[in-house]
């Protein structure tokens, strides 16, 4: 339970805080309110690629500042927009327009200038430490199983370690804990015919294509804001 526990921690954590795309209208919005409690400038994004376990996205900047600008609201969740689509902006010489990249990029720092929170600029994904160590965790826990622990019933110590890391978000973590029980005590009984590292590899690269296959087709049909895709949770 303990390590079913962790997993759901991470991965509601996770979904709850993936940054999201969002509108020119909704950042100024949210500055204009105050709602902002954090953001940052960046031009790409790094942690993009389909993790084996839960992390969160890391906004990159260079100069200038932008064009894209992220930030975290109150309730934690956190949006982005690509500033450099927006070129409709008045510059008023409240900043320095040589720091930032491009028009729109000047109109929201104005914005965050004219409401009293440009000094909010800071890291906005602040419950990803707490999703790192829970992955770690994990990870750590897996190999000192699979290192120490009894035989697997199913599968080869092999088998199970190519599952548990070939397949995404900790997936295969919950396939291994709920298929074959590492930790529940083994009654004595006939050795059975057990899937070897072959198997597993194949089947945790097959399973992590399905599931990243599955997961676009669902954000096509629910949006960003159920299924976060791209800059987000999921990849």
């Amino acid at each position: 339970m303990l390590v079913i526990g962790c997993w759901a921690v991470a991965a509601a954590v996770s979904w709850w805080t993936a940054p999201r795309p969002s509108t020119y209208e909704q950042a100024r919005a949210d500055i204009a309110g105050r709602q902002v409690v954090a953001f940052q400038w960046g031009d790409r994004w790094g942690g993009g690629d389909t993790r084996r376990w839960f992390a969160d996205d890391t906004l990159y900047s260079s100069n200038p500042l932008g064009p894209l600008f992220g930030w975290r609201t109150g309730d934690g969740r956190v949006h982005w927009i690509d500033s450099g689509d927006f070129d409709q902006v008045m510059a008023t010489g409240a900043v320095d327009a040589t720091v930032y990249d491009g028009p729109g990029a000047i109109g929201l720092a104005q914005d965050l200038q004219a409401a009293g929170i440009e000094q909010r600029y800071g890291d906005i994904s602040v419950l990803g430490g707490l999703v790192g160590g829970i992955g770690f965790f994990l990870t750590m826990l897996v190999l000192l199983v699979l290192l120490v622990g009894p035989e697997p019933v199913l599968g080869t110590k092999w088998y199970w370690f190519w599952i548990v890391f070939t397949m995404p978000y900790g997936l295969g973590l919950l396939f291994w804990t709920l298929r074959d029980r590492p930790w529940a005590a083994r009654p004595p009984a006939r050795e059975p015919r057990r899937d070897g590292w072959l198997i597993g590899l194949a089947t945790g690269v097959l399973l992590g294509v399905l599931i990243t296959v599955a997961l676009h087709l669902l954000n096509g049909a629910f949006g960003d804001r159920w299924i976060p895709y791209g800059n987000g949770w999921w990849i």
